[in-house]
């Protein structure tokens, strides 16, 4: 579970704290200092981090010829970002990266809302939610892509329920880590299935 005063201090704002916790539970990390990277759609198996320099050094090492996640959120290392060098320690603090995180998903679930029409209902927001990790975990969304893609902005008023359960039936993100795996592999069903467990130092 994310610490409550962490969401409110620096989460974004226009995301309800139980999205935030949801998000971070279906796409993210309980370690700040995780690092993720693929290649080619196959998971590359770098060190554990132990600390923020060693996992700026896995990034930089990897920035720019493979896909790296970062931190809590899994933030994509390296959107708007030219040259490796420039790929800044607050990728791994565990505010920024929740900060930075949390506003690139809202700026997601709203091209996501937006290309299903902006409803109102609260209803549709699992299915939004849903579309929108996905988006979050492959980049794309309707071959857009979601990274680089302008934001929405005030046009898309998002209707966030207080939690999300997915349109099957079952929550679309569970806190705990051993169903994080499970929660997962669902979004991931298009994609290669990879066994992610070993990452966390499970």
């Amino acid at each position: 579970m994310l610490d409550a005063a962490l969401i409110k201090e620096c989460a974004d704002p226009s995301l309800k704290p139980a999205i935030v916790e949801q998000f971070v539970a279906a796409a993210g990390s309980t370690d700040p200092l995780a690092v993720t990277v693929k290649s080619g759609g196959r998971l590359v198996l770098v060190p554990k981090a132990r600390s923020a320099d060693e996992a700026m050094t896995i990034v930089r090492q990897y920035a720019g010829q493979a896909v790296v996640r970062v931190g809590l959120t899994q933030f994509p290392a390296g959107v708007d970002v030219k040259n490796a060098a420039d790929l800044k320690p607050d990728l791994v603090d565990a505010c920024e990266n929740l900060r930075k995180g949390t506003s690139m998903f809202a700026k997601i679930l709203r091209i996501v809302a937006k290309w299903y029409g902006n409803p109102k209902a609260e209803d549709v927001f699992p299915q939004i939610f849903e579309d929108a990790v996905h988006a979050w975990k492959t980049g794309e969304f309707e071959g857009v892509s979601v990274f680089q893609a302008q934001d929405p902005g005030d046009s898309v008023e998002l209707p966030q329920p207080d939690e999300v359960h997915s349109t099957d039936g079952e929550e679309a993100a569970v806190a705990t880590p051993e169903k994080q795996a499970e929660a997962n592999e669902d979004v991931e069903r298009a994609g290669i299935r990879i066994d992610l467990s070993r990452i966390g130092g499970n």
